[in-house]
């Protein structure tokens, strides 16, 4: 499986109301340091069409994603369509990554791990993003 294919994993599997950082993608997906690929496969959509690619910020959790986007505010708009809010500080709109973060757990992670080791019809079961608390 590559980079790419463990992103739309993990990124399914971010909650509704919460975001994630590329950092933690890439962490999750088992390349730490590969936190500007998750950014260059979102904007390419090489992970698939139907990644909540919204609910992606940068570390201090900014809303970076403008250019993936169709309209500048957009990604703000789904995220509070969603109830997580979003702040206009003087860099830019900005979510409070304590209160809105995702926090995966360890069991998380291992039910990824398992799940990049599985065929495409096997993942069907661990890339079902209600199956997140």
């Amino acid at each position: 499986m590559n980079f790419y294919q463990k992103m739309a994993l993990v990124c399914a599997r971010i909650p509704s109301g919460r975001v994630a950082t590329y950092g933690q993608i890439a962490l999750l997906c088992e390349k730490p340091q590969n936190s500007r690929q998750v950014g260059y496969g979102l904007k390419r959509g090489l992970a698939g069409e139907n990644i909540p690619a919204h609910r992606i910020v940068n570390a201090k959790g900014q809303l970076s994603g403008a250019a993936y986007f169709d309209t500048p505010d957009l990604q703000k708009r789904l995220l509070e369509a969603e109830g997580v809010d979003v702040k206009r500080t003087s860099d830019g709109w900005q979510v409070d990554l304590k209160r809105f973060g995702w926090k995966n757990t360890m069991a998380d992670a291992m039910e990824l791990k398992e799940a990049f080791q599985h065929s495409p019809d096997e993942r069907a079961v661990f890339h079902n993003p209600s199956h997140n608390i």
